[in-house]
């Protein structure tokens, strides 16, 4: 078995070859912290979550590098600052350590850099300046503009051809323009906006070269994934290419862009009751207030429910099914809490769909697979199977990123009333099967189904969990 990526780039699932086995290396496009994050924001830093923990299991936790960087000057953080009345560094330390709790409630490890842009601006003003040097953009009016005319493989990753794109171009073109789609390395600020001295006059950097100059100082060229939302591939991540190839002078190389990343995976879209969302039509759904209604956990699974490459469509009844199929595998761990998990690995058939681009869908069907197995194994009395099937569902959760709470702390939150409800019935079961009341024994058999619970019995009594 080895790790197969679908690449965006090629339109194809590659076996995943590291440059270097012993510097795996890793770029996501982090948040811009302006406000807090909405659940679509979420999808990306959980999805790559995933891969992260299987590329550390597959070449060692200290040869994997993941940088994921914080975009911290920028137009809307301005508007936010001007509308407070207060410092941009204030909206941006608040918004990212909302953005960085929220994160650790939903199981997402810490990447091991997280470069800000205000902290890389020389080196941002250095990868423009080797831009120019190399033909590939111009300085006009206080601005620098990436010539896309200048690297013939523009429009690669998104599939779009340029001349195209310029023929068909709707949008009002700045007199000091070239050509429509040149772009902004670097733009004049306003009097009330932040800046910094450049050869180009007084500024701020333009989004796509933030990136491309963090990435290179960072993590070195070329990476080896690139990963993002599928948003970010035109225009952001086209740009990306443009500017990191050519700024070491690859522009005409057929395999320009190799230089830069090697592999680029993107997430698919969020929707909302099938809906996009939206401020004006009022569904833009935050996921500081989900996690704060909810276990992190349920909508961690809940994200990784559908292939990262597909659509996810968020609804109440998603969120239902995730708690369910939650209880389920926690139930198991739960009953059998007397059995100490043996320190096995994952199961081949986990890591075979783990490994095909991240099949996080078939890779939960073997979790219900070895809960089943616990649950078997605990009515019979097999320790043994318990032991080995309970270290093989934790070993796979935690690749996952779940089942890391306490099982017995997990179902503390059941709602009290019911909890009393579901142990006095059992209670009442017991005795009745004792005394041979078959009659009264169905009747609490009934009431439990009503309840949504599932009795599991065994040899030191009967446990339960709600259904999954």
């Amino acid at each position: 078995m080895a790790l197969h990526i679908h690449d965006t780039l090629r339109r194809e699932k590659r076996l995943f070859t590291p440059r270097d086995p012993n510097r795996v290396s890793l770029y996501v496009c982090g948040p811009t912290v302006y406000d807090y994050a909405h659940i679509g924001n979420a999808r990306p830093p959980v999805v790559f979550d995933v891969l992260v923990r299987l590329l550390r299991r597959t070449y060692g936790a200290d040869k994997v590098i993941y940088a994921r960087n914080v975009t911290d000057v920028d137009d809307k953080i301005n508007a936010k600052a001007a509308k407070e009345g207060v410092a941009i560094g204030e909206i941006t330390a608040r918004y990212e350590a909302a953005y960085l709790a929220d994160m650790g409630l939903l199981n997402v490890s810490p990447p091991d850099i997280a470069p800000h842009v205000t902290d890389y601006i020389e080196a941002i003003t250095k990868q423009i300046q080797a831009i120019i040097d190399a033909g590939c953009a111009y300085a006009a009016e206080g601005h620098v503009l990436f010539d896309v005319s200048s690297y013939p493989s523009y429009g690669a990753l998104s599939g779009r051809n340029l001349d195209d794109m310029i023929a068909g171009a709707r949008v009002e073109v700045a007199p000091y323009k070239k050509n429509p789609h040149d772009f902004v390395l670097w733009k004049p600020s306003k009097a009330d906006e932040p800046s910094w001295a450049s050869p180009w006059g007084e500024g701020r950097p333009g989004w796509h070269i933030e990136c491309s100059a963090m990435i290179e100082q960072t993590l070195g060229l070329p990476i080896d994934i690139h990963g993002g939302g599928i948003d970010l591939v035109f225009p952001h991540h086209e740009n990306e290419i443009a500017q990191g190839v050519c700024a070491h002078g690859h522009a005409h190389g057929d395999d320009a862009h190799d230089e830069y990343a090697r592999y680029w995976m993107h997430n698919g879209f969020l929707t909302v009751d099938a809906e996009k969302m939206s401020k004006s039509i009022g569904n833009v759904l935050l996921l500081h207030d989900l996690v704060q209604a909810m276990p992190g956990e349920v909508v961690r699974w809940a994200l990784l429910s559908a292939h990262y490459r597909q659509p996810l469509d968020w609804n109440q009844t998603l969120l239902e099914q995730s708690r369910k199929n939650l209880d389920r595998l926690y139930g198991a761990l739960h009953r059998a809490a007397s059995v100490e998990a043996a320190s096995v690995e994952p199961p081949v058939e986990f890591l075979k769909f783990i490994e095909d681009d991240l099949n996080t869908p078939g890779a939960m069907a073997t979790l219900f697979a070895l809960s089943s197995e616990i649950e078997r194994g605990m009515t019979a009395g097999d320790e043994g199977a318990v032991a080995t099937a309970k270290g093989q569902l934790i070993a796979a959760a935690s690749i996952l990123g779940v089942l890391q709470a306490d099982p017995a702390e997990w179902f503390s939150g059941v709602d009290e009333g019911l909890k009393a409800e579901v142990e006095g019935l059992l209670e009442q079961r017991a005795a009745a099967r004792t005394a041979k009341n078959w009659a009264e024994a169905d009747r609490i058999r009934d009431r439990l189904n009503e309840l949504n619970v599932v009795v599991m019995d065994g040899p030191q009594g009967a446990t339960w969990r709600m259904k999954g």
